[in-house]
């Protein structure tokens, strides 16, 4: 009996957040562009969206009185992904009653190390796992790379593919000409995603093969291997 096309597809839920407070919003807005299933999240900030095919999907998140966001995922067959989204609330203007009661505090010297914050909670999740090899900034300032290809030359399982000057990455479980995906910043960009310089990169993740490919990245292209690149600030910069 052939399995019924609802049972191979895939789930997201999860949790929309202030990235401020880590307050749950309610009644925020989850989308799914490639389907055009659209929820809104319940009184616990939850959301759940069924039926995704496998493969690459975009999602926008909104709600009144935050900026607009965007992940893109990608899913296996009958996966169910829990994935916390955040939003940045639109800054606020004080009006000029409330500023004069605003009381500046002293200063304080800080000497602990910076956090690397919630924006990175993903990295740090997948790092403990054990699962591809990861780069964080001090080691590419350590290493004084020139180019993300020199940074990802000493890791295991990455090969090169050179014609004349130019080189492009490739795993070396992969097939022949088959080239990893890359990531920035949660989006799929395989046109930029090898041109980031190593200036504007704070942690790169490297998945040589499918069975390391985490869910969230298990797409079609997975036995190609992917390649995760997290920059400074938190968008791929502009071409050009």
């Amino acid at each position: 009996m052939a399995t019924p096309l609802g049972a191979q597809t895939a789930t997201l839920r999860g949790r929309i957040l202030d990235a401020v407070s880590g307050v749950p919003l309610i009644d925020a807005t989850v989308a799914a562009t490639t389907t055009g299933a659209s929820v809104r999240t319940d009184s616990a900030g939850r959301y759940r969206i069924d039926g995704l095919k496998a493969g690459i999907h975009r999602f926008l998140v909104s709600a009144a009185g935050y900026n607009r966001g965007a992940v893109t995922l990608a899913f296996a067959q009958r996966e169910v992904m829990e994935r916390d989204l955040e939003l940045d609330p639109v800054g606020l203007v004080l009006s000029a009653a409330d500023s004069a009661k605003v009381q500046a505090l002293p200063t304080v010297p800080v000497t602990a190390p910076m956090s690397a914050g919630r924006r990175f909670a993903d990295f740090e999740r997948r790092r403990t796992t054990g699962r591809g090899q990861y780069l964080t900034r001090t080691q590419l300032e350590e290493g004084q790379f020139g180019t993300l290809q020199d940074a990802l030359r000493p890791l295991r399982g990455v090969r090169y593919s050179c014609a004349g000057s130019t080189c492009l990455v490739q795993m070396a479980r992969a097939p022949l000409g088959c080239s990893p995906d890359y990531v920035v910043d949660e989006r799929v960009d395989n046109s930029f995603g090898p041109l980031v310089p190593v200036r504007d990169i704070q942690a790169v993740e490297v998945y040589t093969g499918a069975s390391d490919v985490p869910g969230e990245f298990a797409g079609a292209n997975a036995g190609c291997g992917v390649i995760v690149i997290w920059t400074t600030n938190g968008r791929a910069a502009k071409r050009g």
